[in-house]
């Protein structure tokens, strides 16, 4: 029997993006704007593109362009390692763990609560993906909330839809996630978690769209299991779950928690009333991870290994950032991304303006599916997205959120998302039958979307 291809890696995709983007400086005309700094800004002055003499690339760009993506986008690479450490260092305490089980416990003692479960889990799985990024994490939880699922009459379905769902609805609206919106931001020379008050509104929408939807599916199938959509699917039944394996939500977690809404409270305060940057926001979150060591009592050399194995965690999303970069330096250096910006916006210039916004947003889409990793793909668009919002007269912020909604929405059903592929793979649901259940649910959500990039071209000026 032949197998069937896997989809190319991020990392082979971005080096083969690489090749493609060599061979268009040869054949795109090379173009420049003129660009002024506006409050340390660098914007594009529409209007001002000039054709300038062509400067192809060759060889030598496609094997220096990752080293010179490293050092460009350096800064940011050391933030998405710093953080990673610093959570894994939280994670290790066992406090979110904890958490959740706290809430299984509660589902147990309560069953007339049960249905509602489902929707706060969700809320909370999109919590912890638009405050610190949860995202890998899920396939770890998902060996709680399948057998959760079970025990409440449910099924695998729901199982492996509160942690996929909700994280994806979380990083969709984003709040201050630092791998997803934090990047984005920052590339994008705009205020580090800028906007977060409609930020908040997007956040809230999508995640009660998202949990009445699984509220609606559980609550059908708890009165009659032959509805679910894995009916006749012999689905093997997920281990029963071992309150002696729970961590107990004991005085030390409590604490880290608390001390992690501390920080998230914090960390909104400083960005608006002292302009925090990547600083100032990766020693928030240092100091988070080590205020969390310490309440624990952990050792140095426990709190070390969880901090360099977290950072480990983040190879990947270094590499595809600075690969990513690379990709821009080699358009840079070729001359031809203002000639792209130029072609683009002269085809949108006489669309109004949301019309633009959308397309950017139906774009981030697109892409993701090719690049499903969030800070990889901000790295590699922002820097188109950002200057391209200058020249059709919208708000950089405006690419941030298309952005972070097509990111975070299209990872709940793309095949080449490791994460979710991952989920199905645990809870034995056939992708077939994984995309014709959230296929409505993620239309519904996509429409909202579309509705939600509305309000701030019409009422707000970011």
């Amino acid at each position: 029997m032949r197998l069937p291809r896997k989809f190319p890696d991020t990392i082979a995709i971005i080096l083969g993006i690489s090749v493609i983007f060599i061979a268009l400086t040869w054949i795109i005309p090379a173009g420049q704007f003129d660009r002024e700094s506006i409050d340390g800004t660098e914007m594009i002055i529409p209007g001002s593109y000039e054709r300038v003499e062509q400067n192809p690339q060759g060889i030598g760009a496609f094997l220096t362009a990752p080293i010179k993506g490293f050092i460009s986008a350096a800064f940011v690479i050391g933030f998405v390692f710093l953080v990673g450490g610093a959570f894994s260092v939280l994670n290790a305490t066992g406090a979110i763990n904890a958490g959740l089980f706290s809430i299984i416990k509660f589902a147990e003692k309560n069953p007339k609560y049960k249905h509602l479960i489902v929707p706060v889990l969700t809320a909370l799985f999109s919590l912890a993906g638009a405050t610190f990024g949860m995202s890998e994490e899920i396939l770890v939880f998902v060996l709680i909330t399948i057998p959760l699922a079970q025990a409440l009459g449910y099924d695998s379905m729901i199982g492996a839809a509160i942690p996929v769902i909700g994280t994806g609805v979380g990083f969709a609206g984003a709040i201050t996630n630092p791998f997803t919106i934090g990047i984005a931001q920052s590339i994008a020379q705009v205020p580090v978690f800028g906007g977060i008050e409609y930020r908040l509104v997007v956040w809230f929408i999508l995640t009660t769209i998202a949990g009445i939807a699984l509220y609606r599916y559980a609550l059908r199938i708890g009165k009659d299991p032959n509805k679910s959509i894995l009916s006749g699917l012999n689905i093997k039944a997920a281990e029963k779950l071992d309150k002696a394996d729970m961590p107990e939500l004991n005085l030390p977690r409590k604490t880290i928690l608390y001390a992690l809404l501390f920080a998230l409270i914090l960390l909104i305060y400083g960005v608006n009333e002292f302009g925090w940057y990547i600083n100032e926001i990766a020693a928030l979150f240092i100091g988070l991870g080590l205020l969390s060591a310490i309440i624990y009592r952990m050792s140095a050399t426990k709190a070390i290994a969880a901090f360099v194995e977290g950072a480990q965690g983040m190879m990947k999303a270094a590499l595809v950032i600075g690969l990513a970069k690379g990709l821009l330096i080699i358009a840079e250096e070729g001359l031809i991304i203002d000639t792209i910006l130029n072609s683009v916006a002269e085809v949108a210039g006489d669309t109004p303006k949301y019309i633009s916004a959308e397309l950017m947003f139906l774009f981030q889409c697109c892409l993701n599916f090719f690049i499903p990793s969030g800070s990889g793909q901000a790295a590699l668009t922002m820097p188109i997205m950002a200057p391209l919002s200058d020249v059709l007269g919208i708000s950089r912020e405006i690419a941030v959120l298309a952005f972070q909604m097509g990111d975070g929405l299209t990872n709940m059903i793309v095949p080449t998302s490791g994460v979710t592929m991952g989920v199905l793979s645990i809870a034995n649901i056939p992708y077939d039958k994984w995309l014709k259940w959230a296929l409505p649910i993620f239309i519904l959500l996509v429409i909202s979307a579309m509705l939600l990039m509305l309000p701030p071209l019409l009422l707000f000026t970011w």
